[in-house]
């Protein structure tokens, strides 16, 4: 039943809204739905208007990020005014060299990807919706998700012409029995009208949990455990790959995938999350 509402309400919402009907004929059928399920928010549970909205306490506790931001990482900037200058979120200098700054860390290491962008901070406030979407089989949360996704990373969308998500390996899979990428890659192809390939990246080889890894024990970590699914190789080479993920942490994992993407004749590879961690 949570399907097929948000199969129904699928359109980018208002700020703390849910989606709209993409077909207006339906809106009798979602009220009647909301009559046996009602709307509850995707982080507390508690009753709200529409399906796939927030209460307004769990709104408020979700930092949402946005322009400035690294050209290439989405790392947001802060401003000195009094400066004239900007800085990253870290404190290190931007670059205006090749249409827009760069933050220290990717002009010092630029990432293999070219473009990264997060819809909220992975902290406190948004831990509970990531965890009940990741770990707690909150799958209906996946449309309203992706629409978030879509309006922070518009110019992504608009410029991919393939996409696909992280994997995950096939243990893990058997035993979570859902990749939460992958439906959030499937509700943003289908937003686009875009082709989704839910198995173009393998995951070669199961990797420790890298949640308490530091950021060189999780590139040692994930190091070649990507590669393209050679079935699927021709569909990659030569376009631009839109790579999907829940939450980026030190950014290992997509990078890790991204070379893969490359080495197999990706033109090139941008990433969409719902979340990402920010140093403090």
């Amino acid at each position: 039943m949570w399907g097929i509402k948000q199969t129904i309400a699928t359109e980018a919402p208002p700020r703390g809204q849910a989606p709209g009907p993409r077909f207006p004929l339906l809106r009798p059928v979602v009220r009647a739905l909301d009559l046996v399920l009602p709307p509850r928010c995707l982080g507390c549970g508690d009753l709200v208007e529409n399906q796939g909205a927030l209460c307004p306490a769990c709104w408020s506790g979700i930092t949402f990020l946005a322009e400035p931001q690294c050209r290439r990482c989405g790392l947001p900037f802060a401003y000195d005014e009094t400066a004239g200058d900007e800085t990253a979120g870290d404190g290190t200098a931007g670059s205006a060299e090749g249409g827009g700054l760069a933050c220290g860390a990717c002009l010092a290491e630029p990432p293999p990807f070219e473009r990264a962008r997060a819809v909220m901070r992975y902290d406190e406030g948004s831990r509970p919706l990531l965890l009940g979407f990741k770990h707690g089989d909150r799958t209906e949360a996946a449309a309203p998700y992706a629409a978030w996704m879509a309006r922070s990373g518009r110019d992504l969308m608009a410029a991919a012409e393939v996409v696909a998500p992280v994997p995950l390996h096939w243990r893990r899979l058997f035993s979570r029995r859902y990749n939460q990428a992958a439906l959030l890659a499937r509700a943003l192809a289908r937003r686009q009208g875009l082709p989704e390939v839910p198995d173009l990246l393998l995951r070669r080889r199961a990797t420790p949990s890298q949640g308490r890894l530091t950021r060189s024990e999780r590139q040692r970590n994930v190091a070649g455990a990507f590669a393209v699914n050679p079935r699927r190789a021709k569909l990659l080479k030569g376009r631009r790959l839109l790579l999907v993920d829940d939450v980026m942490t030190t950014g290992a994992t997509v990078a890790a995938c991204s070379r893969a993407a490359l080495k197999a004749g990706a033109a090139a590879v941008d990433v969409l999350l719902l979340a990402r961690a920010l140093r403090d």
